[in-house]
Parts: C-alpha cells; structure tokens; sequence
C-alpha cells in the first residue's frame, strides 16, 4: 500500500468526510522520483462545526501522527466544515511552486 493511500485510508476511517482529496506534491519538490513525502490533504466534515482551524490540524496531526514521524516531510492541510467548502465553491487553494525543486522537462 502507497503511503497516499494509507493516508486517504486513515482520514476516512477518521472523519469520515463529506470530501477528501490527497495528492502527493512529492514531484513538485527537489527528492527523488517516485518519493511520497510531501501531501496536500484537502479535508471536509462536520466533526470540524465551531473547530478553530489550528485544532482541526491538530486532529489531522494526530491520526497521521505514525507518517508524519517516518517518512512525510510535508503536509498542506485544508480543512473545512460543509458551509466553509461551499462558500470556496467547493475549491482549495493551489500549493505554491516549491524554490527548490527540480526544473522538469
């Protein structure tokens, strides 16, 4: 198992949100190919109604808690409640280009 899906498997089981996306910006950045250490998580329930967006990480944070210590380098989190994600229009945040990463091409 990739260590996405393992990710996508732990955030289910934990929230079981409304939505969930989790893509691996691991190309994005200066690693090796085929590495999976830096995730963009895009994470929408309503155990976070009248959660401050600090606390909502810290749950994330926790669940992933075992990735975080082995292997992951970097997690974009944005966490929402069902209100919040339909007044971004059902859209996050694009991750920036990474200042170290390796030109393509």
């Amino acid at each position: 198992m990739s260590v996405q899906e393992s990710i996508e498997g732990q955030l289910q089981a934990a929230f079981s949100p409304l939505h969930l996306t989790v893509r691996n910006e691991s190309h994005m950045h200066n690693v090796p190919p085929g590495s999976e250490s830096h995730f963009n998580v895009v994470l929408v329930c309503d155990r976070f109604e009248g959660v401050r967006q600090v606390a909502r990480q810290q749950q994330v944070y926790q669940v992933l808690s075992d990735h975080l210590a082995s292997g992951v380098h970097a997690l974009a989190l944005h966490t929402y409640t069902p209100g919040e994600w339909q007044v971004r229009a059902e859209q996050a945040p694009a991750s920036p280009d990474c200042k170290g990463a390796k030109p393509t091409g």
